[in-house]
């Protein structure tokens, strides 16, 4: 018998919830209008927000990645091993990845050299540096400077009761000791600057985002030329300092031959006709330390030229596939998305006002008054 009376009360569920769900409909329905006053009043904040944030223009930069085969530095070699000269190989992995592209743009020193960056936006009123542009000609919503304003005022009030003795810096960014005006405008530059990389490709992507569309494209421009310098010095610098010590052996080698071959030449002027044995056996000695010296010069001048191929051949090629230009859209704000959102939230809160929150609190006044 019990298990009849389940089976007649389940089907009546479906229909229980389909009048609650009618109910709550003609519910909202017969408090319209004050949705619809929410609603618009919510459009109205909306543009007010929409239109009080700061227009933010994005420019972005491709940058495809040299392919090397596995014989990388094959023809080198070869050359190489003609001289009797190894280059080594150069199949190991590069300690550099591209992974730690952004990294490298958001390290501090790397920050701070973009600080003396001179821009000019594209109305021609701010011609100046990066770092006095960030602290001096950004803009703000308005009610962030509302916000801030107590701050400010504790701030000042605090600072009257310090002494604060000022000191004269000369004028260079210390990255081992940041002030808290430099390291604010640091963290806020690293916000503007991003750097994707494809794992599977390694096309690196870096786009920069500034409130001018001018100093947006010429800032992702110098970032793209600092980050593939950074990259270039790294990944030739033992390249380049072999270079420098074999450019130093070379002259040693060269200075060393000239000299023996002047005294070769100064002793041959001087015992022409002679023929004593040790005559000829010191004109022997000079001669082959004459010719030694040539065979330790003649070696290292070779060394010097595959240490320049070598250079070159290790120095990254960098193709852009997509360079700066100057964006003529914003990016931000998204004034369309702002208003849907504001619109939505102010809709949903209004219906559950109406549905749950209403006659909650006739619910409470009932038993207060009790």
């Amino acid at each position: 018998m019990s298990e009849d009376k389940n089976i007649s009360k389940n089907p009546q569920q479906p229909e229980e919830q389909e009048i609650d769900l009618i109910e709550l409909a003609q519910k909202v329905w017969a408090q319209r209008k004050l949705v619809f006053k929410v609603c618009g009043i919510a459009l109205v904040v909306g543009l007010v927000v929409a239109f009080s944030i700061p227009k933010e223009y994005a420019t972005s930069v491709t940058l495809a990645p040299e392919t090397k085969g596995k014989a990388s530095g094959g023809n080198m070699g070869a050359l190489a091993a003609m001289a009797g000269i190894n280059l080594g190989s150069s199949t190991g992995e590069d300690a550099l990845s591209p992974e730690l592209y952004p990294n490298i743009v958001s390290s501090t020193p790397f920050l701070i050299e973009l600080f003396d960056v001179q821009v000019k936006d594209q109305k021609g009123e701010v011609n100046t540096t990066l770092y006095d542009y960030l602290y001096d000609y950004q803009k703000a919503p308005w009610w962030g400077t509302i916000t801030s304003a107590p701050f400010k005022v504790l701030g000042w009030v605090v600072s009257l009761f310090k002494d604060k003795p000022q000191e004269e810096g000369s004028g260079k960014v210390d990255p081992f000791m940041l002030t808290k005006e430099e390291a604010a405008i640091a963290d806020a530059l690293g916000k503007r600057l991003a750097v994707s990389v494809d794992k599977k490709t390694g096309v690196t992507t870096l786009s920069v985002t500034m409130q001018d569309p001018l100093i947006s494209a010429t800032l992702t421009d110098t970032v793209m030329k600092r980050l593939q310098n950074y990259i270039t010095d790294y990944r030739t610098n033992k390249a380049r300092h072999d270079l420098q010590f074999t450019e130093k052996l070379y002259q040693e080698a060269k200075t060393n031959y000239y000299e023996a071959q002047q005294k070769y030449a100064h002793y041959m002027d001087g015992n022409q006709n002679i023929i004593l044995r040790s005559v000829r056996a010191e004109q022997e000695r000079l001669q082959n330390e004459m010719n030694l010296m040539y065979g330790v010069y003649n070696q290292v001048a070779q060394q010097l030229q595959m240490a320049k191929a070598k250079v070159q051949e290790i120095t990254p090629v960098y193709t852009v596939v997509q360079p700066a230009t100057v964006p003529l859209k914003p990016a931000k704000p998204n004034k369309i998305m702002i208003l849907i959102g504001f619109v939505f939230l102010a809709g949903v809160g209004s219906v559950g006002w109406i549905l749950f929150v209403k006659d909650l609190i006739k619910g409470w006044k009932q038993q207060t008054e009790k």
